[in-house]
């Protein structure tokens, strides 16, 4: 092996750590909510319940920020964006409308930028000032 192959494998450890530390404590604060909610509603979670819940919203964000970069990519991006957050949850009405309304309060406070300036090709780059081309 050599420097290379080393540094590789330790960062592949690196992140495989990482990734378990995040899921470590991903699965601890779903069990959290849900006994908290179980409290709220004076209802008593079994751990087993509480496991499963867990397991199953980790598996459903897995597959969630699978989803999410599908639809990024689809559309030519690289980066996922509020809209693709909003059709992954299209089976969901209410979830889906909550998005949209949450979406148009975040565009709303956002700052005006200035009204940005359409590119101009090379051949409009090159024309005389005088010269008006028709097509």
């Amino acid at each position: 092996m050599d420097e290379r192959d080393d540094s590789d494998f330790e960062r592949e450890e690196e992140d495989e750590s990482t990734s378990n530390v995040l899921k470590d404590r991903f699965l601890l604060s779903v069990i959290k909510i849900a006994e908290a909610e179980g409290k709220k509603n004076n209802m008593e979670i079994s751990e087993q319940v509480t496991g499963c819940i867990s397991d199953i919203s980790f598996k459903f964000s897995e597959q969630l920020a699978k989803d999410l970069e599908l639809f990024a990519q689809h559309a030519g991006r690289k980066s996922v964006n509020i809209d693709d957050v909003i059709l992954s949850a299209h089976r969901n009405e209410h979830l889906a409308s909550s998005l949209r309304l949450y979406s148009s309060e975040l565009k709303g406070k956002e700052p005006q930028s200035e009204k940005k300036r359409k590119k101009t090709s090379k051949k409009e780059d090159k024309t005389p000032s005088g010269v008006l081309y028709i097509s």
